[in-house]
């Protein structure tokens, strides 16, 4: 399948950009990114230099991707959210050369308008809220909401949140074994209607 670009959309020599991914309007790519297939780049989005996007995945509207942020495959990035790369900037004081890199694990969900501080990690498959300003590490299928994030419960890989501990059992038949500290992935219902990949 081709790429789609639209007119206004730039996108710098260079960049390597993926079968089937879409890149709409008035959004800027630049020369040294890394856009896996199948994406989608939402209206005024930015992707810097030293940037990889993996695969299906899906950047809303007003999202900059800066130096140093990883994209694995399947992150849903929502409207306006932001990441940054230095801990502590300044307008007089160059730090480029101390950006904090940032991994979004694969299935991860970054709510609308969430601020992720540079420097951690997004386990794979968990869901920032909305508005959320993430400061810490974030656990594979946790739910964090707030200012500062905190922990607010556990997420199925299908978006449903999960209720109770111990055995647990999804909507879309997915099981997990769920303690105060983790929630692991036991079983899942082969189920292609819930376009989850394995």
């Amino acid at each position: 399948m081709s790429i789609t670009i639209h007119p206004t959309a730039i996108v710098d020599e260079g960049a390597k950009i993926g079968d089937a991914s879409r890149i709409w309007h008035w959004t800027h790519v630049c020369k040294g990114a890394q856009i896996g297939r199948g994406c989608s780049l939402g209206q005024n989005v930015f992707v810097g230099n030293d940037v990889i996007i993996a695969n299906n995945v899906k950047i809303q509207n007003n999202v900059s991707i800066y130096d140093a942020v990883r994209l694995e495959d399947d992150v849903f990035c929502g409207p306006s959210m932001v990441f940054t790369n230095v801990y502590n900037p300044r307008s007089a004081i160059v730090r480029k050369n101390e950006y904090r890199p940032t991994l979004v694990k694969r299935g991860a969900t970054l709510g609308a308008n969430c601020t992720i501080v540079c420097g951690i990690t997004i386990g794979e498959y968990a869901f920032v809220g909305a508005g959320a300003v993430v400061n810490r590490d974030v656990k594979p299928f946790e739910l964090v909401l707030g200012v500062p994030a905190k922990h607010r419960g556990w997420m199925c890989r299908c978006g449903i949140q999960l209720k109770g501990k111990g055995l647990v059992h999804c909507k879309c038949e997915a099981q997990y074994k769920i303690s105060e500290q983790a929630c692991q992935l036991i079983a899942i219902q082969k189920d292609k209607s819930l376009n989850l990949l394995d």
